[in-house]
């Protein structure tokens, strides 16, 4: 089946050290990496096996940060792909309702013409016209998929604002909530299926962003990897509805990731 508009078809990590990115994902998410081979740039292709055994699934890439990216205040981050039908018209309507222009629209033979932009609260994602129809599976729609993306989540400076937003431009509707107290709701993203969720963002929080759940086969393995790799564990293990547990962390170049999986141990 063929991603739509409103889709997430990819996930990218900006890092100044791909290696290093390497070691840290690959045995954590059953990662493998391969150098594309792109022309003036350092960009690994990340594959996660498919869980039916039909080979692997190409979920994310990995750019290495360069000095003048640094300098023009690029940081260690995860972002998102969404897919739209018209990469310049879905520019055009974000920025006259409020969205911002970070990368001009740019075509990448054999892979698509994308622009990186920011919503009203200035939080980064990129809109992609793929060059092919061959859908893509970094986001595990159909069914739980270790190694990829399971959830997308929007913490909005604006959490009406962000609906509106969103909403126009990709389709998504809102399908439910979850009472979180003093914090609000959480919102549940319809978009064919449940594709994530737009909370508000509490007080304590830096910024704006977008948070993005790749699955892992055990919780509590990955924590162990995430501590004895170098990495930071922010927050969990906590358990959400259905029993499985989410963390917050940030590797060892600083880069903030979010996993969720079960614990298998008796």
């Amino acid at each position: 089946m063929q991603n739509k508009h409103g889709d997430f078809v990819w996930y990218e990590l900006l890092t100044p050290d791909a290696n290093a990115a390497q070691a840290f994902y690959g045995p954590m998410l059953g990662w493998e990496f391969v150098d594309s081979q792109m022309p003036d740039i350092s960009y690994h292709l990340v594959s996660a096996a498919d869980v039916d055994g039909n080979g692997r699934h190409e979920v994310a890439g990995v750019m290495t940060l360069t000095p003048e990216m640094v300098e023009g205040g690029a940081r260690p981050v995860w972002l998102g792909y969404i897919a739209v039908d018209n990469v310049d018209e879905t520019v055009a309507s974000m920025q006259a309702s409020g969205g911002q222009l970070l990368m001009p629209a740019q075509d990448i033979p054999g892979v698509g013409r994308m622009a990186m932009v920011g919503d009203p609260d200035g939080v980064p994602f990129y809109v992609m016209t793929a060059a092919s129809d061959t859908p893509s599976f970094a986001f595990a729609a159909d069914k739980p998929r270790p190694g990829h993306c399971a959830w997308n989540e929007l913490c909005a400076g604006n959490q009406a604002g962000a609906w509106d937003f969103y909403g126009k431009h990709f389709g998504w509707k809102k399908d439910g909530e979850m009472d979180m107290g003093d914090m609000g709701t959480y919102d549940f993203i319809r978009h064919g299926g449940m594709i994530g969720a737009i909370m508000q963002k509490s007080p304590d929080m830096p910024m704006p962003s977008w948070s993005y759940y790749f699955r892992v086969v055990d919780i509590d393995v990955a924590v162990k990897h995430v501590k004895a790799a170098g990495g930071q564990l922010m927050h969990g293990p906590e358990e959400i509805p259905g029993g499985e547990y989410v963390i917050v962390g940030a590797d060892p170049q600083g880069a903030v990731f979010c996993l969720i999986g079960v614990r298998n141990a008796a």
